[in-house]
């Protein structure tokens, strides 16, 4: 049975899925199957990159999936050395994806600060030419956010940096959410003890797996997450995440292993 994910509402009105499906380190062959059944599934929102090579795979398995382009939410990112290059970059993504446009296009990380500015006006003119529809960053500070906004008036909607419970920063959470930033959390299982006896001993009360209760504890921080994976069974089970809730006391546990 298919089951909604929930949303958070970027700030020009775009529902973006709390749970996407990533695609880092996915081949063609490997990126066109697992988003086919990442879709089937019910993901409804997909993460690719210009650097993962894997755009027009993505965009094959999104065509072929029969749901409607609006249906699919599709993030892509600018390799920071192409930023003076951003447009041509984008419209071969757009071609690669098979769209008219990306949901989001992020910078994948900082340029160098003296083209900080430049590059995101450039990612802001896609968004006025409708080419894209937010616009965010991607391993940026808080203060390099702050130096884009100053500079254009225009804040990132997104900002994707790693994230999980060894790397859990609460003031950091807090100064993304006070810019009204949102957090898109990557390497969440990567960079994750799943053997830790916090998250086993959590698994079992729910039964469910510690990598579920890992993601699970980043939805009950309202971050969005990336699961990959090129297995069917573990692309389920990273998005059956509404089954079961973490306590306040489970979720400062896991808080804790930081």
């Amino acid at each position: 049975m298919l089951r909604m994910t929930k949303t958070v509402n970027l700030p020009g009105g775009t529902a973006l899925p709390l749970i996407g499906f990533g695609t880092w380190q996915l081949q063609p062959k490997e990126a066109y199957e697992s988003v086919r059944a990442a879709l089937e599934i019910g993901y409804r929102h997909v993460d690719t990159a210009t650097l993962y090579q894997n755009e027009s795979d993505v965009g094959r398995a999104v065509k072929d999936s029969g749901l409607d382009r609006e249906q699919v939410f599709i993030t892509t990112k600018l390799p920071p050395q192409n930023a003076r290059q951003a447009r041509r970059i984008l419209e071969s993504s757009l071609r690669l994806l098979g769209t008219d446009y990306v949901d989001l296009w992020l910078i994948h990380w900082p340029t160098d600060r003296d083209e900080l500015v430049s590059a995101w006006q450039e990612l802001l003119s896609a968004k006025d030419a409708g080419l894209v529809r937010n616009v965010g960053v991607s391993n940026y500070s808080p203060a390099q956010i702050d130096l884009l906004t100053e500079a254009t008036g225009q804040q990132p909607a997104v900002n994707q940096i790693p994230w999980s419970p060894a790397q859990h920063d609460p003031a950091l959470l807090e100064e993304h959410r006070r810019r009204g930033v949102v957090v898109e959390g990557y390497s969440g299982l990567k960079n994750t003890d799943l053997h830790n006896p916090v998250l086993t001993e959590i698994a079992q009360r729910h039964e469910v797996t510690p990598a579920q209760v890992v993601l699970r504890w980043h939805l009950e921080h309202d971050i969005v997450i990336l699961p990959r994976s090129a297995r069917r069974e573990r692309v389920a089970t990273n998005f059956d995440l509404q089954g079961f809730d973490l306590s306040p006391e489970e979720v400062t546990a896991i808080d804790t292993l930081a």
